[in-house]
This record gives structure tokens, sequence and C-alpha cells, in this order.
């Protein structure tokens, strides 16, 4: 589901029910930021705001991948609310299995391995989480929903600080042996990220609370939907995210914010944080009419799916070509790009980094704002 724009006072207009321009926009300011953090120059001189906690506690690029499942919950809603439910599950499914199989083909290629393949990533957890939430959408009313992201968020809770973990012993939140890394070295096997190689960040039970994160935008889209005031729409997505934060923090003191456990305090935390950064977005750009500078933004939106799946295919195509160095060695061609182009340029290498990480990114604003222009979008 895209959506369709006229020209409005300020800029761009949304047209019809079934979309946002401010969802559109949200949407491609976490896509931006999240190609930004993947594509670094050199991923040993990052600054810290652009990497991962290490374990417990959230840097700002920790928000970036549960943003996106929340505005997924939100597309959710309005893409599914209208449309005929004879062979919709059909099309939820198919659509779940392309999603899946395009993560799938990231960590195949280029050596395609089925052996080592990890199983899990970014995009298989979209698809299970756009599966189940799309599947709950259609069978449940929003009091249910609610029910639901606690059931999810306190059965996990209690599943990984209650329940011993085989082999090993008393419960615990330890990379190497809490009870989701068990699960994932039980079923997956060798088929885990290689980083870790025992545990995986998107692994099969933490894959429970992150539906609660896809849950959690359905609700505020049925808000969005609702036949509220705008300015108490805005008021009540607000107050929801502060209600969010507190819970949170208050969980947070026996269960920790962690993303790679994607611990409830930390869906409590980034659904909070997803609200509020909505609520500004939608009374900005729906309310208030500002909307010329969400363009670059919406060209990001509206091929989110294409833009990530080709920012991780183009590195990986540009390794394989070798180009020789004046001492004999070969080195991949985006090494020698950067080596060649940022660095000599910049006195500090994180300089560097940043700015080659962001050259990237605006090499694909001019792609997506050309496609955008010409009215291409490429649908999953």
């Amino acid at each position: 589901m895209e959506p369709l724009t006229i020209p409005g006072k300020h800029g761009l207009k949304s047209v019809g029910t079934s979309r946002l321009l401010s969802l559109d926009t949200f949407r491609g300011i976490t896509v931006a930021a999240m190609i930004l953090v993947n594509n670094p120059g050199d991923w040993g001189h990052i600054y810290a705001p652009l990497g991962h906690a290490k374990w417990h506690g959230w840097t700002p690029t920790d928000l970036i991948f549960p943003f996106f499942l929340f505005i997924v919950g939100v597309s959710i809603s309005y893409a599914l609310q209208n449309k005929e439910r004879a062979g919709l599950v059909g099309k939820i499914v198919r659509r779940s299995l392309i999603l899946f199989g395009l993560g799938l083909f990231l960590n195949l290629f280029p050596k395609f391995d089925f052996t080592t393949v990890r199983i899990p990533g970014v995009l298989q957890r979209i698809a299970l989480v756009y599966l189940a939430c799309s599947l709950i959408y259609l069978k449940t009313d929003t009091r249910t929903q609610g029910w639901l992201i606690g059931m999810l968020l306190v059965g996990y809770w209690l599943l990984m600080t209650v329940v011993p973990v085989p082999d090993f012993g008393p419960p615990n939140l330890e990379p190497e042996t809490n009870l989701g890394a068990w699960l994932d070295r039980t079923l997956l096997g060798g088929h885990l990220w290689k980083t870790a190689k025992v545990w995986d960040p998107e692994g099969i039970l933490s894959t429970l609370p992150a539906i609660a994160t896809g849950l959690s935008g359905i609700l505020a889209g049925a808000l969005l939907k609702s036949d509220r005031p705008e300015a108490e729409k805005t008021a009540w997505l607000f107050v929801a995210g502060c209600f969010s934060l507190l819970g949170a923090y208050v969980w947070n003191g026996f269960f920790p914010i962690n993303k790679s456990l994607w611990t409830s305090s930390f869906v409590l935390l980034t659904s909070g944080l997803a609200l509020q950064a909505l609520a500004l977005c939608y009374w900005l750009i729906d309310v208030q009419g500002y909307r010329r500078w969400t363009k670059p933004f919406v060209a990001f939106g509206v091929n989110a799916i294409t833009v990530f799946f080709l920012s991780g295919l183009i590195p990986r195509i540009l390794n394989l070509i070798k180009v020789q160095q004046p001492d004999g060695s070969e080195v991949g061609a985006k090494e020698w790009l950067y080596q060649t182009f940022f660095v000599p340029y910049f006195d500090s290498p994180y300089n560097a980094s940043l700015a080659g990480a962001l050259t990237f990114v605006l090499i694909w604003f001019g792609i997506l704002y050309g496609m955008y222009q010409k009215k291409i979008i490429i649908k999953v």
C-alpha cells in the first residue's frame, strides 16, 4: 500500500483515507536512518550514537528497527481496513514469504552456502511480524489486541526470568546462556548470526515481543482512523507515548532495556518514542499542513523495502569487484572507493567513516527521488 498525493497549500497533501503523508514521512526518516547506520565507511570507526548498545541499554540506532516494525503495524491498520476478505489471507502469507525469501537471499549472497546460511534476519523478522499482526488485525478487535500486547510482554518476561535454561541452569539474561539463545541453538544450530554463532539478535523467542511492537502500531493506527478531533488524536498519541516510556523505565529495573533480547521494557521504550514521533509528524504534516520538507523522506518511504534490500545487496556486489593496489594486493571496490575518496580528505577516521555513510544515503536519495518523481513504486 503506497500513498497517493497531490499538490497542497504547503506542498504535498494525502488523498483518500488509506494513507497518511505523515506516516510515509516517518517511514522515510526511519529508512534513511537505517541506511546510514548500516553503511559506515569503516565499521571500526563509528560514532557511539550510530552503533548499537553492546548489551543492556540503548542508543539512537537501537530505535530504528522497532520504529519500522511499529510503522508496519500502523500501515496494516490502514492497508487492510477496507479490503475484501476473500483471498486476503493468501495475499498476506504470500507477501510474508517474499519478504522472508528476500532476507534469506541477502544472507546467502554471494556464497549461497546453504549449510551455514543465517536463517533469521531483519527482513525475516519483518515478514513474521507482518504475518502475525495482519492475521491478528483481521481476526480481533482493538481491545483484544491490547490484551495480546500485555500477554506477549508479560509472558516473554516470565519465560526469560523464571524458566530454567536447559543444559545450563537458572534463568539469566546473558548473551550465550539465556533461554532465547538456547532455543536458537537447539532449533537453528549453525544457522545463526555469524558474529555471535551461538545466539541471534533476531532469534525465535524474541520475535514474540517484536509482534507486540507491531501491534502497538496497529492500535496507533486505530486511534488515527477514529472520528476524534485531530488535536485530540495528537494528544492521545503523545500521552500514550508518555505512559509507555514510564512503564519502560519501571520495568527496566528488573527486566533491562535490551535490543538484542527485545525485552518487554525495550518494547515499551521504543513504542513510546514511536508514538511521540508519529504524533509530531501527524500534527505538523497532516494537521498543520507543513508538507514541503517531507518530499525527500517520502521518496525513501514509498520504496522502503526496495531500498533496504538493494542498499544491503550493492555493497556486497562491489566487494566482489577486486581492485589491484600498488603493492600488488587486491581490495574490494567498496573499500577502494572509501580509501581513495574519503580517507585522504579527513583528519579523523570517524569523520571519514561518517562521510562515507552520508554519501551512500545521498546517492540513494538521488535514485529514489527520481523514481518518486516518475511515480515508480516497487511493491513487495
